[in-house]
């Protein structure tokens, strides 16, 4: 096999190009519970994802995600009326920290601990100090128990056996 008749122009340009090459469109339809329908247009590549989901009025909302595969991830929404919200998420040995921001500035906060571990707790703080958890046991078994625990101390548990 000659491997010179392999190296061409065109070749050489997708080399280049890297991991460019490796970009993905997807089309999609949404339908509501009263039939009308949106579409939702994902693009990915180079750890990033771009969706945009135009509803039946014609408007547009748009999520952009930046960093997937590096640890720290980076999403902005911005709605149809122009608004947008932040999250900021940091991975690092089995937890995942996140900030939601929104449109007037508030943000809360995500806390995940023991990924991997087969037991997971999570804790939301809202931006006005109310928080609420979640403490999942089993994972991995077939035995799983999930707790969730309200700002006002009420709480629900599931539990799923194999």
């Amino acid at each position: 096999m000659n491997a010179r008749k392999w190296i061409t122009p065109a070749a050489v340009l997708l080399l280049s190009l890297g991991t460019a090459v490796a970009q993905t469109t997807s089309t999609g339809t949404i339908t509501g519970p009263n039939g009308q329908t949106a579409t939702r247009t994902t693009t990915r590549g180079d750890g990033n994802v771009n969706t945009t989901v135009t509803g039946p009025n014609g408007q547009t909302a748009t999520r952009s995600v930046t960093g997937r595969g590096t640890g720290n991830v980076n999403a902005t929404v911005t709605g149809p009326n122009g608004q947008t919200a932040t999250r900021s998420m940091t991975r690092s040995g089995g937890n995942v920290n996140s900030t939601v921001t929104g449109p007037n500035g508030q943000s809360a906060t995500r806390t995940v601990t023991g990924r991997g571990t087969g037991n997971v707790n999570s804790t939301v703080t809202g931006p006005n100090g109310q928080t609420a958890t979640r403490s999942v046991t089993g994972r991995g078994t077939g035995n799983v128990r999930a707790t969730a625990t309200g700002p006002k101390g009420g709480t629900v548990t599931r539990t799923r056996t194999r």
